[in-house]
């Protein structure tokens, strides 16, 4: 019994980015990795071995993540809310469940694969593709992912879905048509050493809260969203006016790195009047060529800091 969930946990890291990728946030993919489990140990001695124990796995998920989607509405992006925002804006927010979520890199990315794969699956957690697949219908959504992201024949994906071949490549002719009507962020890949000097160079003008330093760093159409907010702002002069007025809290701060959706992210914590520093943020970087496009700042620490084993407060 133990080697047989053993078996099953290995592919824990794999079904929760395929569930990720489906729902949209980490806690719904936990959940539905969960209910993958225990399904699959229910009828593990139904497993017969024609597919690989990771593909039988896939389908149990897919499956599970349709029926969940039937019960909720699909996540979204502050950008995707209304138009651009001003500093004087009031601040209005939304649910916890009405965002998209970040995902730990190392709770979405399988370890038992090569480097090319591993770099095509995290392009795939990018949060602007998964908040473009949030406008797809589950099943659409499932056949995009099931072939253009695992590369499954039609034939398979049909053969999960209880469809047919016909209805498959259907549903795929309308969800590209879907997804090339939306925003899929920068195409543009940094190089790891242009990335590292860049991220480097946020993390010091961050913690020095150097603005000036800050704003410099950023494309000229950069975004600056902060959830559970709808408020957004676009330009490196609304955000260094932001930076320097509203959100001038985050002076003194330390940023923690870790790795969320794909991309670069930090921990942040903001300082205490007892001296500490206590959680304010998860923030992740979309890094476009040698400059910033993005910073999304999640500020539900509560449900999110412990996703990514990250405490909640640091000492002085």
């Amino acid at each position: 019994m133990s080697e047989s969930v053993a078996e099953l946990e290995e592919h824990r890291a794999a079904l929760t980015g395929h569930c990720y990728r489906m729902l949209g946030s980490v806690v719904d993919a936990d959940d539905a990795v969960q209910e993958t489990m225990v399904r699959a140990w229910r009828s593990l001695d139904r497993f017969d071995g024609r597919s690989s124990l990771r593909t039988w796995l896939y389908r149990i998920a897919t499956n599970v993540c349709i029926d969940l989607r039937a019960d909720r509405a699909r996540r979204a992006r502050p950008i995707e809310e209304g138009p651009v925002g001003t500093v004087d804006d009031t601040l209005e927010t939304r649910p916890r469940t009405h965002w998209l979520e970040p995902v730990p890199d190392a709770h979405a990315l399988p370890a038992d694969i090569d480097a090319a794969e591993k770099a095509m699956l995290r392009q795939s957690i990018r949060l602007a593709f998964v908040a473009a697949l949030q406008h797809l219908p589950p099943k659409q959504r499932a056949a995009l992912l099931l072939t253009e992201v695992l590369g499954w024949s039609a034939a398979e994906v049909a053969d999960s879905l209880n469809t047919s071949v016909a209805a498959i490549n259907s549903a795929l002719q309308r969800a590209r048509a879907t997804l090339a009507g939306r925003d899929l962020g920068d195409a543009r890949v940094s190089l790891p050493e242009t990335q590292s000097a860049l991220v480097d160079r946020y993390v010091a003008a961050f913690e020095q809260y150097d603005v000036d330093a800050l704003t410099a760093l950023l494309h000229q159409d950069a975004v600056l969203s902060m959830p559970p907010y709808t408020l957004w702002l676009r330009g490196p002069e609304a955000i260094r006016t932001w930076l320097s007025g509203r959100g001038a809290g985050c002076r003194g701060s330390r940023l923690v790195p870790t790795a969320a959706s794909g991309a670069p992210a930090f921990a942040q914590y903001r300082p205490t009047p007892e001296g500490g520093h206590r959680a304010w943020a998860l923030i992740v970087l979309d890094i476009a060529g040698d400059r910033i496009a993005g910073m999304t700042s999640f500020l539900d620490t509560e449900t999110l800091f412990p996703r990514f084993g990250l405490p909640l407060d640091l000492p002085a």
